[in-house]
């Protein structure tokens, strides 16, 4: 064994201290900023639109980016991409904190949300794989245990962690909290010393082009066609060059030897209802989260502590269920959780849709229960199923092609959630009539609740119905599509733990 490895072993619980580390940053930023974000747009300011980009620069540039960074993993090793996302990660946030009032703060702010968002996506492939490198076979499931539970301690606090510091403090505080956690990250992985391990592999410059252009272009035209219009020819143009890119990108990856993300896993059906209903169920929660944080403080006029602590009504169920569903999965299969989860989530959420233009809390909460228990039954089972669906030297890619699929779900659907929402009341949640408001926000709620309908209709159509019970799944994920395909792998091995929701 070498110097490096007997070191990493030794010193094992540190790097999962380092590990959990950067993964609290990037599991609170999923939710802290969502109920920063009037304090911030009040004070700098911003613009409506302006609003969405915020959160969406933010989880564009980790859906174009999460299967690059993983791939550069491969090249230079996790540990030292790991503490280059980190570097990267704190140093947005650190710009973020010091976005300047006036015309310059928002451009200000977006840019330095997307290189939030790049150096996410530099940490996220890779720190499952560290973590589990360190650890001997028999102690991996309680390291990953308590890696995954970190995640969802932080995911339930993150709203009253971000309502807290921004009522106390600033909103401010809410990014300048990564600066101290990411470099005590950095210190822990020096000394711990994790094994650097490198793997062969390339990278064609040109697929990276093609995936940042084509979902960069297409998230850019729908967002901004509530300003644009969806008739102009700007907005036609970009869109027609962003979908042009993406279908060119996506052609390219289905014939060379070595993709970036390996579309040809798609060809099968089980992993397809899979990839699929998650892309679904982020496209609707990431927008609902967004506008769900604005309307209690714009519209309600609930300050930001009390924000944070409203917002428990969706978090804290999808946290409980999430545990339920992986219990669940492991003894029926992913159809009963998912279809089942998906159900509740879309009757959940036209209850508490119906209940929007009351402008009363309390009446929406029982929606809001139901919509997270929804969510956390479904998400869950499909990662573990999806990953349970390949050959181990196939989940590196399976890993990235679903994280891929996932953050552009939930990108899209703050642009087209937050075009219908603009485009019905220009001032968003900032309009003279809170009614006409909630009224816009609660279209677009209705437009996440079809998202969820079509996600059961997609599930109930591909999702297996065997359970996995080999290494490359059950006897139906082969049939009729083909045989696998080999990928060299990368350190994307695992997905990030835990729901996500940005």
């Amino acid at each position: 064994m070498s110097t490096t490895s007997t070191a990493a072993t030794s010193n094992k619980w540190l790097v999962l201290v380092a590990m959990t580390g950067s993964l609290s940053m990037v599991v609170l930023d999923q939710t802290v900023v969502t109920v920063a974000l009037p304090s911030m747009s009040r004070e700098l300011p911003l613009s409506a639109t302006g609003e969405q980009w915020v959160v969406n620069a933010y989880v564009l540039a980790l859906a174009t980016l999460v299967a690059f960074g993983g791939r550069l993993g491969d090249l230079f090793g996790g540990v030292r991409i790991f503490q280059l996302g980190v570097l990267l990660f704190f140093l947005a946030s650190a710009g973020c904190g010091l976005a300047p009032r006036g015309d310059l703060g928002e451009p200000w702010l977006i840019a330095c949300r997307a290189l939030q968002g790049a150096g996410a996506a530099l940490m996220t492939p890779v720190s499952a794989v560290i973590v589990i490198a360190a650890f001997g076979v028999a102690e991996r499931g309680r390291a990953m245990a308590v890696y995954a539970g970190i995640g969802q301690v932080f995911l339930a606090v993150g709203p009253l962690v971000g309502g807290i510091l921004t009522q106390t403090v600033s909103w401010r505080a809410v990014f300048w909290l990564n600066v101290p956690v990411g470099l005590a990250a950095l210190v822990v992985v020096h000394v711990a010393r994790p094994e650097n391990v490198r793997r062969s592999g390339s990278i064609a410059p040109g697929s990276v082009l093609l995936l940042i252009g084509g979902l960069g272009a297409t998230v850019l035209a729908v967002q901004q066609a509530s300003r644009w219009s969806w008739t102009s020819p700007i907005t036609l143009a970009v869109l027609a060059a962003g979908l042009v890119l993406t279908a060119v990108f996506v052609r390219t990856q289905a014939v060379v030897p070595d993709p970036l993300v390996d579309v040809r896993l798609l060809r099968r059906r089980p992993f397809l209802g899979d990839v699929a209903v998650s892309g679904l169920v982020q496209f609707g929660l990431l927008a609902v989260v967004l506008y769900g944080s604005l309307y209690l403080q714009d519209l309600l006029r609930f300050r930001p502590v009390r924000t944070g602590l409203a917002v428990l009504a969706l978090i804290l169920p999808i946290t409980v269920a999430a545990q339920i569903g992986g219990s669940w999965y492991d003894r029926s299969g992913v159809r009963p959780p998912v279809l089942t989860g998906l159900v509740f989530s879309v009757v959940g959420l036209l209850a508490w849709t119906a209940a929007l233009p009351r402008l009363t809390y309390w009446l929406q909460v029982p929606g809001m229960v139901l919509t997270g228990l929804g969510l956390g039954l479904t998400i869950s089972p499909t990662t573990t199923d999806s990953l349970g669906r390949v050959a181990p030297v196939e989940r590196a890619q399976a890993s990235g092609l679903l994280q891929t699929v996932r953050q552009l779900g939930g990108t899209l659907g703050v642009a087209v959630i937050g075009a219908v929402v603009l485009g019905l009341e220009r001032a968003g949640t900032r309009s003279p009539s809170p009614h006409r408001a909630a009224d816009a926000i609660a279209v677009g709620f209705a437009a996440s609740a079809v998202a969820f309908a079509v996600a059961v209709l997609v599930g109930y159509g591909l999702l297996s119905r065997e359970r996995v019970t080999q290494t490359g799944g059950g006897a139906d994920d082969h049939r009729n599509l083909g045989p696998p395909q080999p990928s060299t792998g990368s350190a994307a091995d695992r997905p990030p733990p835990g729901p996500a929701v940005g």
